[in-house]
């Protein structure tokens, strides 16, 4: 009889606290997880030199600045790490620690530093990249 009762009583315990509450995705954090995905968007379609990819998720001066690279270069790899993220009223200010490694004419150049890609609108699009830009071939 006590193992019956003791039983139900785990059952009971069990069934009560298996719900958990599903808590709501914040506005804010939907704007991150688009902006990041965004970043990664731009590093992809700039390593594969697809510019169509880079004019649809950038403004105009976002483009420049994106192609501020005036040296051609065989390939380039880019890594991006998302640090922080600033939501202003218009804009998110996306802080992002970068490290490349460029290949031109077969001599290696390797870079990093850290970049904040401004983006507004909606859809969000860059619009400026401020401080260290990844795109630009280091010296």
């Amino acid at each position: 009889m006590k193992k019956i009762l003791l039983l139900v009583l785990a059952c009971f315990m069990l069934i009560s606290c298996g719900k958990k509450e599903v808590k709501q995705v914040s506005q804010e954090s939907r704007m991150t997880i688009e902006a990041f995905a965004l970043a990664e968007t731009i590093k992809n379609a700039f390593i594969v030199k697809d510019n169509i990819t880079l004019k649809k998720n950038s403004t105009d001066s976002g483009y420049r600045d994106i192609t501020a690279n005036t040296r051609l270069f065989d390939s380039v790899e880019i890594t991006f790490t998302p640090r922080w993220v600033d939501i202003d009223k218009n804009q998110l200010h996306v802080n992002i620690s970068w490290k490349s490694a460029w290949i031109v004419s077969g001599k290696s150049t390797a870079g990093r530093g850290m970049a904040v890609f401004v983006m507004e609108g909606t859809p969000l699009k860059v619009s400026k990249i401020l401080r260290a830009n990844p795109f630009v071939m280091p010296e």
